[in-house]
Parts: structure tokens; sequence; C-alpha cells
């Protein structure tokens, strides 16, 4: 994972195990070939992908009052 990355998406998800959850979850999505809601560059792997989708807002913590909706 790049530091740069983790930086920025520490800035959004300031609870580090639920940054690292959320990181290893769409990593294990990615892989087993759902869709990445980024541009792809080279050099960028799952991990680097799914920190992007963070920092972009493309991937949230859902509230106790969202899932409560559904």
């Amino acid at each position: 994972m790049r530091a740069d990355l983790v930086e920025q998406a520490a800035l959004i998800v300031k609870d580090h195990p639920i940054l690292i959850n959320m990181v290893s979850k769409r990593v294990r999505q990615i892989a087993a070939g759902h869709a990445v809601l980024v541009e792809r560059r080279p050099g960028l792997r799952e991990a680097d992908l799914a920190l992007l989708e963070i920092i972009q807002g493309k991937i949230t913590i859902a509230t106790p009052e969202q899932l409560q909706q559904h």
C-alpha cells in the first residue's frame, strides 16, 4: 500500500481498525472480480485502488441509522 494514500484515507476514516477492515474487504471484492470504482493506473495494486475509492468517496461506512432503513 502506498503510504500517501493511507494517510489521505485516514483523514476520512479516523478509526484505523475500521479503515483496515474496509480496505481488506474491498481488496477481497476486487480480487473476486468486482468492478473497480476508480480509474485503474499502472502500478496501483488492489489495496491502493480500495484506498482511492475511500478517498474519492466511492465507498463509505454505513451508519447504524442507514442500516435500519434497509
